[in-house]
């Protein structure tokens, strides 16, 4: 519904204008909640987390791969809110563009579900969407910076290693959010508020010290991980992920808890490796556990169905009809992302 949706309000007067203003906004917003926090590597400053690149793809999956100007564009004024714009710009712009397209493109072809309903799904914004496509912003970017003199040569593996990893990051935490949150039902229902209530308690208690303590606890999150991914799926998992992945952040910029004492390289490889393994845990457990149980509750259904034919059989009843789902091409129907 999604895609039928992006798809007509590009063919009415101004709607394509409204989507690629809303998909600009939106980048520009997050690229300055981004540069909030920031780290130097050899030389060449870098975000831990690029929420950008998160916004990007989940614009392109649900909005369809029309709305790309407005990568563009907010890419452009977030170039513009840091320096003055010259030629070389334009390369930037390029990269920061193409490899959101070419997440989106990739997701397409995998077949992806943007309700992240199946592990496949999970392993395909990991797999594809993330450490894949982001290869090339974080290619192109370095790249410049190489031929415009501003980067060592020698420099360039550090320096895109870490702008390919926090490109990346901002998939992994931001689109399962964005994508979460065009795919919720409103109100939401509030079924089991003293869990929720009781899992955000003890996140905000055990997260900043697992943070901020100086003896490197940071182990001690994923525990939470694994019970909000098991009790609440990705809307609980991907949460708790994004909560500490910005307390470490800001811990690692100020240097401060399980990140004092180390260097600029080390605070980067540490904090990404953090991220990393919480984000992928996240977005995979959940993913799991929620194919597992809608393959337990379809198993169910069929079975209930069963019992119910047995009985008018067994009463010399014929089985009433049932209405036959149009189940053609369901297993590989490709979510909002098909939209063009």
């Amino acid at each position: 519904m999604a895609a039928v949706v992006g798809i007509d309000d590009l063919r009415r007067p101004g709607g394509y204008a409204v989507q690629v203003l809303a998909v600009a906004a939106g980048y520009y917003a997050a690229a300055r909640l981004g540069l909030m926090r920031e780290l130097s590597v050899e030389g060449a400053v870098v975000t831990p987390i690029w929420p950008p690149t998160g916004v990007a793809v989940a614009a392109l999956m649900i909005l369809g791969l029309g709305c790309w100007p407005g990568i563009t564009i907010g890419a452009l004024f977030a170039v513009m809110s840091l320096t003055t714009p010259r030629i070389e710009v334009l390369g930037t712009l390029a990269g920061q563009t193409a490899a959101p397209v070419c997440a989106a493109l990739l997701l397409r072809r995998a077949r992806f579900h943007t309700d992240l309903g199946r592990l496949r799904d999970g392993v395909a914004l990991v797999f594809l969407g993330a450490l894949t496509a982001m290869l090339i912003s974080a290619t192109v970017g370095a790249g410049l910076l190489v031929l415009m003199d501003k980067l060592n040569a020698d420099t360039f593996w550090p320096v895109w290693l870490a702008w390919w990893v926090g490109d990346a990051m901002g998939v992994l935490l931001v689109t399962p959010l964005l994508l979460l949150l065009h795919g919720a039902r409103w109100p939401p229902r509030l079924g089991r508020w003293k869990e929720v209530t009781a899992l955000a308690v003890v996140t905000f208690v055990v997260v900043p010290v697992a943070v901020y303590s100086s003896i490197s606890v940071l182990y001690l999150v994923y525990p939470l991980i694994i019970w909000a991914a098991l009790r609440f799926q990705l809307a609980g998992s991907v949460l708790c992920a994004l909560l500490m992945s910005v307390l470490a952040t800001v811990a690692a910029t100020d240097r401060a808890g399980a990140f004092a004492g180390l260097s600029q390289i080390e605070i980067m490889a540490k904090l990404q490796a953090f991220n990393g393994a919480m984000a992928l845990t996240a977005l995979l457990l959940s993913a799991l556990i929620t194919e597992q149980r809608n393959t337990r509750s379809s198993v169910e259904r069929a079975c209930q169905e069963l019992v119910e034919v047995l009985e008018h059989l067994t009463a010399g009843e014929a089985p009433r009809p049932r209405a036959q789902p149009d189940t053609e091409g369901a297993d590989d129907r490709p979510g909002p992302a098909a939209a063009p």
